[in-house]
């Protein structure tokens, strides 16, 4: 008899980047909790290592990387890390972001538009690459590339940014088709409006809010944890048949 779908992730390993606080925080404690051993990474390793000795101390198991997913040097070193401490990879979540324009797309200058594209696209591609290598020498795992609701629908004042989260769910999509053959799935993520560091210039500012709230069926500012909950179904056994999705978690957002 069925036991119904199953979110044990033991003895899986799972490498979170941008897991120093906000949502990628918020997903490694989830996934650690779930049974893996996850691997904070950031490109401050002072930070990673704070959550993840703080994961150790409530009984689940977690190291720190230091990455910085825009330089490829930093993928290839963490990445030869990664295999010659656990031998494996099961789960890869690309969080790690940047967004250093804020305002008009026709203001924005060559360096902040290359930083952008360096780290949401370049950065992703290329840590998917070398976690589907890794994967598929293990007869599988799963991807989960946190994109946003702004590469459906673009931001205000995020045009490049939103240009780049579109990119990744493109990613995501061409990763699912390629690399289903090796067992591994590749699904993406689509925040809303969430309550993080990341997004302060939006969610401490009553007059945005003000004007995005309306939008937004469920009225109110999403918590990191409620998207660490959907990454857990997307790299568990549960999703064993989901692969190439665009899971929008944005309040109802998208179809308002």
């Amino acid at each position: 008899m069925s036991t119904g779908p199953s979110f044990d992730l033991s003895g899986r390993v799972a490498l979170v980047t941008g897991a120093s606080r906000g949502i990628g925080e918020s997903i490694a404690r989830t996934l650690a909790a779930a049974g893996a051993h996850v691997i904070v990474s950031s490109r401050k390793l002072e930070g990673c290592e704070a959550v993840a000795a703080s994961i150790r101390e409530a009984g689940g198991k977690a190291s720190a990387l230091a990455c910085h997913i825009g330089e490829l040097a930093d993928i290839e070193k963490t990445f030869a890390a990664l295999e010659a401490a656990h031998g494996r990879l099961d789960i890869l979540v690309n969080n790690a972001a940047t967004n250093p324009h804020y305002g008009p797309i026709t203001s924005i200058d060559p360096a902040a538009f290359q930083k952008t594209v360096d780290v949401n696209i370049r950065g992703y591609f290329f840590m998917s690459q070398a976690g589907a290598k890794l994967m598929a020498k293990g007869g599988g795992g799963s991807i989960v590339n946190v994109a946003s609701i702004n590469g459906v629908i673009p931001g205000p004042l995020q045009g490049v940014y939103s240009i780049t989260k579109a990119a990744v769910i493109s990613m995501t999509k061409a990763f699912a088709r390629e690399c289903a053959p090796q067992g591994i799935r590749a699904n993406a993520l689509l925040p809303g409006l969430t309550d993080t560091k990341f997004a302060a210039a939006l969610t401490r500012n009553p007059a945005m809010l003000e004007k995005v709230l309306p939008h937004v069926p469920m009225n109110r500012v999403a918590q990191p944890d409620e998207m660490a909950g959907a990454v857990l179904y997307l790299v568990s056994p549960a999703a064993s048949y989901t692969t190439g999705v665009a899971l929008n978690v944005d309040g109802g957002y998208l179809v308002a």
